[in-house]
């Protein structure tokens, strides 16, 4: 039984897609881990060596065993998916965009994860958790082009991720004023 050009884009397709999946949840989790790190700063020196002994660990886990390893098996299946569906639309150079300014990101998350695991902390807590928000308007915009591809509009795609970021931004300020009134 031989499998079809169907099958095999749409298996290729769906690794893509589990990778796309795995990738993201390792830069979601890798900044808590980075917030969490840094805040161990604030406590007694035998408990804030031990936090970071423990976060540096899980952070090397994530980092190495499942967030490298995902973008680099998305960064494969994505041009062999590509190739396989034949043409490149208007959308898509729009969402390649998104996906060069994602891996910008997760280069950046790999120079704050190289210098916590060497005891640097350049950054604080609450800019690591606007940081931390990053991925999400990367993939609120990815997915609502490869979803909605040429249907949407692109002035009004582009106010929607504006209003998504102020929407997003905001919430992070009261989550900080909120944490503060405690």
């Amino acid at each position: 039984m031989a499998i079809t050009f169907e099958a095999m884009y749409s298996y290729l397709k769906a690794l893509h897609i589990i990778f796309i999946v795995t990738w993201f949840s390792g830069l979601f989790y890798i900044v808590r881990l980075f917030i969490y790190n840094t805040e161990a700063n604030d406590r007694p020196e035998a408990e804030r060596k031990i936090l970071q002994q423990q976060f540096n660990l899980m952070a090397k886990k994530l980092w190495l065993a499942i967030t490298w390893p995902s973008a680099i098996l998305t960064l494969i299946l994505g041009p062999t998916v590509l190739y396989l569906y034949g043409s490149i639309d208007t959308w898509m150079w729009i969402k390649l965009g998104f996906v060069l300014g994602l891996y910008l990101y997760h280069f950046s998350l790999q120079r704050i994860y190289s210098e916590q695991q060497k005891g640097v902390f350049r950054f604080t807590s609450s800019q690591l958790r606007i940081w931390n928000e990053v991925a999400t308007i990367f993939l609120v915009a990815i997915v609502m082009l490869v979803t909605v591809k040429s249907n949407m509009s692109f002035v009004w795609g582009l106010i929607g991720l504006i209003l998504f970021v102020i929407l997003l931004m905001s919430a992070v300020k009261i989550y900080k004023l909120l944490r503060e009134k405690k």
